[in-house]
């Protein structure tokens, strides 16, 4: 893993290997997560933005589209992005949104456009060296006072392959740390699923505001 991380190429190839998975495997994952309820992060996300609505949305690694088909049957602009083509065709014909085709690690995102993004289960697949980057892409497309929205897989800091997928499992204060040095300010974070046990919530969700213009940006006292 150690050499992976150490260049470009190396991450380029994680990257690849992960989109792989996902090429090889995308009706099979549509038909095991179509039916997923994630209203909770959904309310979360449109509920912290305080722009009027509608809003302009990206579902960054959306999948084949629930969660755009949603946000579009809501009134909102929802546009989609993954890496994976199979998905990108899927998301587009699922719900009738614009869908671009963009690796994380190479985003090219128009400035200040998005008033929300949707990360819902994608950004744990960023090996935590490349972070910072696909973090400070996604802060300067999102309008000042806009939100970003988390959800990943919660762990002890520590990252790899499982399987054929990469994914890093951060903590709270490790994951606020990559949040606030990409120029975020934080608002709230939860675990999933709901009314469980944390040992029973592998989910860690979070809210990020991108602050205004010559906002003072301070990190309130939000313990994990």
């Amino acid at each position: 893993m150690g050499k992976e991380l150490d260049n470009r190429d190396g991450l380029d190839a994680i990257m690849r290997r992960t989109l792989a998975h996902y090429e090889r495997n995308a009706r099979q994952f549509f038909a095991g997560t179509i039916d997923h309820d994630v209203s909770q992060n959904v309310a979360a996300l449109l509920g912290a933005i305080e722009a009027p609505a509608p809003f302009t949305l990206l579902d960054l690694g959306c999948g084949p589209g629930r969660d755009l088909k949603t946000f579009s049957a809501l009134g909102h602009r929802a546009i989609g992005l993954d890496g994976s083509g199979e998905f990108v065709a899927m998301a587009h014909a699922y719900s009738g949104c614009e869908v671009w085709q963009q690796d994380f690690l190479h985003l090219e995102l128009p400035p200040a456009l998005f008033d929300g993004v949707f990360a819902n289960a994608s950004l744990f697949h960023v090996p935590s060296a490349a972070l910072p980057g696909v973090l400070a892409a996604l802060h300067g497309a999102i309008k000042p006072g806009g939100v970003l929205f988390s959800s990943n897989p919660r762990g002890h800091n520590e990252e790899g392959w499982n399987g054929p997928r990469y994914g890093s499992y951060h903590d709270y204060p490790s994951w606020e740390r990559y949040l606030v040095a990409a120029g975020f300010v934080p608002l709230r974070h939860y675990y999933r699923p709901e009314g469980l046990p944390r040992e029973q919530q592998p989910w860690l969700a979070s809210l990020w505001r991108k602050p205004n213009v010559n906002e003072r940006t301070e990190v309130p006292n939000n313990p994990a």
